[in-house]
């Protein structure tokens, strides 16, 4: 006999049991800083999550929108996750302009003002 599923489920929970944080803590500083809404809104650690709610979760592989499909309260596997949920994410942008920021070498120092420009104009600033 399995045990019946559960009503409801912490949102800190729900977010790590179907692997969109790779550990629960990251799942429980994520809700803290305001990372993580449940149907629009802001949602605490502790805030319950049910089947049809929407989820959304700026991880650090881009924003995920997913609606529960099913609550988890352990972790499973990716192919098992993949189902308690509806993927509703935006495609991920293009790789250009994920690598448009610049980078200095270690260890060279401050940008020269001329530098500074050029990161400036590059930006938009």
């Amino acid at each position: 006999m399995t045990a019946p599923e559960p009503s409801s489920v912490r949102t800190d929970a729900w977010v790590w049991s179907v692997r969109l944080f790779a550990s629960r803590s990251a799942a429980t500083t994520a809700c803290k800083g305001g990372h993580v809404h449940v149907n629009g809104k802001r949602a605490k650690p502790s805030q319950p999550v049910h089947v049809g709610d929407r989820v959304t979760a700026t991880t650090p592989g881009g924003e995920r929108v997913v609606v529960v499909q099913r609550l988890l309260t352990k972790r499973v596997g990716a192919a098992v996750a993949a189902e308690c949920y509806t993927d509703h994410s935006p495609p991920p942008p293009p790789r250009e302009e994920r690598l448009a920021m610049p980078r200095r070498d270690r260890g060279a120092g401050r940008p020269t003002k001329r530098e500074r420009r050029q990161i400036d104009r590059l930006r938009g600033s």
